[in-house]
């Protein structure tokens, strides 16, 4: 949009006499307004005024957009359409995971609880001057709506024969105390072999009544058909997982049983203890891994009887996975699929150090695990062979059939 001889000769008296920081404010708000008024032409078909037989909607004056930049804060004018709707793509709003963090470091800016990393991030954004406790508030509530949906979405659509289930922890300020938050998080594999992140909940312990909230709450959602669920022994967890997953096998992953092992046995011995349980899992049936688990007990139990009993306290859920297809053995053994969604959970949260609340912290790893099921959707890979899912579910067990709630 060219300009008229009275803007021309505004902007030119306002960079006449503005300095330098304020001409390149002045110069960088006058080029943004101008690119967004030339891509809503494009957008609408016609210019304002025009009649063309391109046009697709009219003009419905405009809304103000305040945009915080290096250069200062730049005020914009977004055209509104009559339908549909525009928004320029130079200003196209930050991905989930960017918003997310984006709103957690302005509250924990705000609210004064921000560290050096976060102050550092806060001048990277270019919001060095300050952003109001409203803004952060509209910021949060915009963001909110739609990462409520994703948390509550129906799970109804498929059947999940495994799910797993995993805890991170990381730092928030609750009650004006610094605490370790729990985050758990659950992701399932469908019955056609992909793979869904099926939600998350952030909490004061790993208890019992806790699990079993969260547990339940994904059956509400419709979560149904599962088979196996797959987690580290934590307290209360498996305890939840009998109550409230009825129908399910439980496999405690191997990853972890051999890391409390080593917490019982010479550092020495790691190697060699390590490498004779693995044997367990290297059998072709699972008449042979529950016959190799008894040997290996007892071949370990001369030198180290803690591990002994152990091994024998933990065998039905160590080779629960035993009586599925052989074929999805390496996969169900463990929570390693949940070892990349933690680390990039991690990675995130390490540049905020302490969420100002829980309800930051669960903001901010939404928004990961969204973009994260986002990936595994728009690029599906199959995470189990095509051809072995149907052994799972016998042929009277139909899709949507979800077993009844104890208790509920």
């Amino acid at each position: 949009m060219a300009l008229s001889q009275h803007d021309l000769l505004r902007l030119m008296e306002s960079l006449r006499t503005a300095d330098g920081i304020e001409l390149i404010r002045v110069l960088a708000q006058r080029i943004l307004q101008e690119l967004i008024e030339a891509e809503a032409t494009a957008h609408i078909g016609a210019e304002p005024g025009e009649h063309t037989e391109t046009r697709t909607t009219m003009r419905n004056g405009h809304r103000a957009k305040l945009l915080t930049t290096q250069a200062g804060d730049l005020d914009l004018a977004i055209p509104k359409v009559r339908t549909g709707s525009f928004f320029p793509s130079l200003l196209e709003r930050r991905r989930r995971i960017d918003q997310a963090l984006y709103a957690v470091v302005m509250e924990a800016y705000v609210q004064g609880v921000s560290t050096r990393s976060v102050d550092d991030l806060v001048k990277a954004l270019g919001s060095d001057t300050g952003i109001s406790k409203s803004e952060v508030s509209r910021i949060c509530g915009d963001l909110d709506v739609e990462l409520n949906v994703f948390r509550t979405r129906p799970l109804d659509h498929t059947r999940f024969p495994y799910i797993y289930l995993d805890a991170t922890y990381c730092k928030a300020r609750v009650n004006h105390q610094i605490v370790s938050q729990a985050v758990v998080i659950a992701t399932g594999i469908t019955e056609d072999g992909g793979r869904e992140v099926l939600g998350l909940m952030v909490g004061d312990s790993e208890s019992e009544v806790f699990w079993s909230e969260f547990l339940r709450s994904l059956r509400e959602r419709g979560l149904n058909g599962v088979r196996l669920v797959i987690g580290d022994h934590h307290s209360g967890l498996v305890r939840a997982v009998r109550k409230v997953m009825l129908g399910a096998a439980y496999q405690r992953c191997r990853v972890h049983f051999l890391r409390n092992v080593f917490a019982v046995i010479p550092k020495d011995a790691a190697e060699m203890v390590a490498a004779t349980i693995r044997t367990i899992f290297a059998q072709p049936t699972a008449e042979a891994v529950r016959a190799q688990l008894d040997t290996v007990a007892d071949m370990l139990g001369r030198q180290f009887p803690k591990v002994k009993a152990m091994l024998l306290e933990a065998k039905t859920d160590l080779t629960a996975f035993a009586d599925f297809p052989e074929r999805h053995w390496k996969k169900i053994q463990s929570t390693n699929p949940l070892e990349r969604v933690n680390r990039e959970i991690k990675r995130r949260v390490d540049v905020v150090q302490i969420f100002p609340n829980p309800d930051a912290l669960e903001r901010l790893t939404t928004a990961v695990l969204i973009e994260m099921n986002d990936e595994w959707i728009a690029f599906p890979r199959r995470y189990l062979p095509e051809g072995s899912m149907d052994k799972i579910y016998p042929p009277d067990d139909q899709p949507g059939t979800v077993t009844p709630l104890q208790g509920a």
